[in-house]
């Protein structure tokens, strides 16, 4: 592992002329053609210095120059020029037999007194070895060559509007997938477009938070207006489509509103009101199908937070608009994979007609003690008792929860209510029976019929899209403590030290971390609320918030780590949600992030993030290259930027952190994304530097 950078930023400086926060091109232009005399100036002593030299061919002028006779000058005396040449070509003859003879000699010995399963790690590593070779000479090669060399990337064609790599329905049926699983994510080498996706044709820059979550542009997302008015989900229904905006209200044709269903589903569980669901141990909520957002965005206002999570839809997303309009979600299918959470991740899971079958996927991501809401046509009784069938199913369901531990603790209208145990001896003692149920209709299995628990190889803590598994997960975690045992939101956010145990750490860490981010926060904004300002000046008529004008509302922290930068923008009072993602390829600490009353996802930074394009205003990296750097990578670090460019927004920024030169690398590369970037040096660390990018608003000219 590489020596972790300093979390957080105590001091910055920024090089050149502070009044100019961007490089005059003048001082580029200067700046490459001393690069140029410097590269050529330097050949020599490259030549004598690097072992990759005798690789190329040097072409390079003899160095000490050609006499009258046409011989070149040799610095050294004594004999004629010829005898000297011959006796010099002789010893080295000779020195090169020994040593080969040498060589051949040793290897030989050192091959047969190794065993057989040694040689093919060691045949394995130096493979590894060789490879990565191979790999540094690429770039080496791909840097000498300058920067004529770096073209700037061309822009994707209109098709690639909402292009998402790995999400490609047509190319997974003609490879026979069929029921559901065509939705399934697959990532294989040819996924990804070496092309920059460019944003509609009519696109808007989003309105400010809060005015974005009840109003948004209708060419900033694929939706038709049939596709408005024709969902059945109970949420999708809450919005009025007027003329080029989507307008979402409160009130749907089939119910109060989302205000009165939360109301329901609160004093379903005994509480007063859904501002209860805090005290209750409520924090973080799993919505199933959420449809565009509404119930997550109503219970926002209630300091809860919402994660919706629906499947690929190639228009009218449920994902695409509800990130459109400023809250938390991404793509996840149900159908055949685990999703990319950690077990025991969510206080409630909330599935509203969703189309969902949940029953063998839904227990492992729920804590102890936390909630399932399912609001469904099936679980209305006038329904069941007069429909054979749908009683049949219902029976079903009600058989299966109780065999998952779940009691079942309210039922009204067509929501039902389900309660996970707290208790793992629940498990051992489902023969006997668990609670009684309120429901009295009840076709129960056959006697060990239920199912068992995941043995500790089928427990993985954090699966990254592992195919289902037919037991109950969670149960070998550290993190199985009940949520009316955990502290309530925002004490929750600091762990105390037992809880900071379980993962290896001291609250000391944490105080460290956090403080640091708190810096990180202070100066990011120093450095980017006076770019902003002059990019959007004040409104005529119209009170500004702080800066930076609420204009950052989704942010993805590349490198999360505990979740130190998303604590930070939370206690500088910054109206932001955090999606924190949490590597493959470094340490795992996302269940900390998720037990501290935050959202997050397990990922592969070489593999294409599971949402569509132009969904962040800020993406935070801090590490990240020299964590990628570190492995053997299946991807570039311009794979890694271009990734970035799809997921950010229209004068959307970028900030990076890491070593200087890897700083400076990404800094060449960010030509090619026609990026405005600046490196900022940091006073307190010289080995460290910021490289601070935001993306253009190029807009695609309309076709007559």
């Amino acid at each position: 592992m590489p020596r972790p950078l300093h979390r957080g930023v105590s001091g910055i400086r920024v090089s050149g002329n502070s009044n100019d926060f961007w490089d005059a091109e003048v001082k580029d232009n200067t700046e490459k053609e001393d690069l140029d005399r410097n590269h050529s100036s330097s050949q020599s002593f490259l030549s004598l210095r690097s072992p990759f030299r005798f690789f190329f061919q040097d072409n390079s002028p003899p160095k000490y120059g050609v006499t009258e006779n046409g011989f070149t000058a040799d610095p050294f005396g004594g004999g004629t020029p010829r005898s000297r040449h011959r006796l010099t070509m002789l010893f080295l003859k000779l020195s090169l037999v020994v040593i080969v003879i040498l060589a051949l000699t040793g290897s030989f010995w050192w091959t047969i007194s190794i065993s057989t399963s040694s040689r093919g790690h060691i045949f394995r590593g130096y493979r590894r070895l060789q490879e990565q070779l191979v790999s540094d000479l690429w770039d080496i090669g791909e840097l000498s060559l300058g920067p004529s060399r770096l073209k700037e990337i061309e822009f994707c064609s209109e098709e690639f509007e909402n292009y998402i790599p790995c999400f490609n329905v047509s190319e997974n049926v003609a490879l026979g997938y069929s029921d559901g699983n065509e939705y399934d994510r697959l990532c294989g080498h040819g996924s990804r477009k070496s092309c920059l996706v460019l944003p509609p044709v009519n696109y808007k820059i989003p309105l400010r938070w809060p005015t974005g979550k009840e109003v948004i542009w209708v060419a900033n997302v694929k939706i038709t207006g049939q596709e408005v008015f024709s969902s059945g989900s109970l949420t999708k229904r809450m919005m009025m489509l007027e003329e080029d905006q989507i307008s979402f209200r409160s009130a749907s044709l089939m119910f109060d509103g989302v205000e009165d269903y939360s109301h329901q589903i609160a004093e379903m569980i005994g509480l007063r009101n859904e501002s209860n669901f805090i005290q209750a141990g409520v924090r973080t909520i799993l919505d199933i199908g959420c449809g565009y957002g509404s119930f997550g965005a109503h219970l926002f206002s209630k300091q809860l937070l919402t994660m919706c999570i629906a499947n690929y839809e190639s228009s009218g997303s449920q994902v695409q608009l509800t990130l459109e309009r400023g809250l938390p979600a991404m793509i996840g299918s149900f159908n055949s994979k685990q999703l990319p959470y950690p077990s025991l991740s969510f206080d409630m899971l909330h599935c509203a007609r969703c189309g969902v079958d949940w029953d063998k996927k839904a227990d492992r991501v729920l804590k102890p003690g936390g909630y399932f809401v399912w609001t469904s046509p099936l679980t209305n009784v006038h329904t069941f008792l007069r429909d054979k069938e749908k009683q049949k199913r219902w029976n079903f369901v009600l058989d299966f929860a109780e065999n998952l531990c779940w009691e079942l603790i309210s039922q009204q209208d067509e929501t039902v209510v389900w309660k996970k145990t707290n208790k793992k001896s629940c498990y051992s003692s489902r023969a006997v029976g668990c609670p009684d149920r309120v429901i009295v209709m009840y076709v129960s299995r056959k006697p060990g019929s239920f199912p068992p628990i995941c043995s500790k190889g089928q427990d993985v803590e954090s699966p990254y899209y592992r195919p289902l598994q037919n037991c109950i997960g969670g149960t070998n975690s550290r993190q199985w403590v009940p949520i009316e045992e955990r502290a309530t939101w925002p004490f929750r956010s600091n762990l105390n030290r037992n809880e900071l145990e379980l993962y290896g750490l001291h609250s000391e860490e944490l105080v460290v971390d956090t403080a640091n981010y708190k810096t990180a926060v202070r100066n990011y904004w120093s450095l980017l609320s006076p770019l902003i300002f002059s990019d959007h000046p004040k409104r005529p008529g119209d009170e500004d918030p702080s800066p930076p004008y609420n204009m950052f509302r989704n942010v993805l922290d590349m490198n999360a780590r505990y979740g130190g930068f998303n604590a930070a923008l939370l206690e500088a009072g910054k109206s932001v949600w955090v999606m924190n993602v949490v590597p493959t390829t470094g340490p795992n600490y996302l269940p900390l992030v998720l037990d501290r009353g935050y959202i997050g996802v397990f990922h592969n930074w070489c593999e294409a993030f599971p949402t569509y394009p132009r969904t962040y205003d800020m993406v935070h990296a801090d590490g990240l290259l020299s964590l990628e750097t570190s492995q053997y990578r299946r991807c570039t670090m311009l794979d890694l930027l271009m990734e970035i460019d799809r997921l950010l927004r229209p004068e959307g920024w970028v900030i990076i952190h890491d070593k200087a030169p890897l700083i400076e690398s990404a800094r060449a590369l960010t030509v090619q994304l026609k990026w405005d970037a600046r490196v900022v040096e940091i006073e307190s660390n010289s080995d460290e530097r910021l490289l601070i990018c935001q993306k253009p608003f190029f807009k695609r000219q309309a076709t007559s």
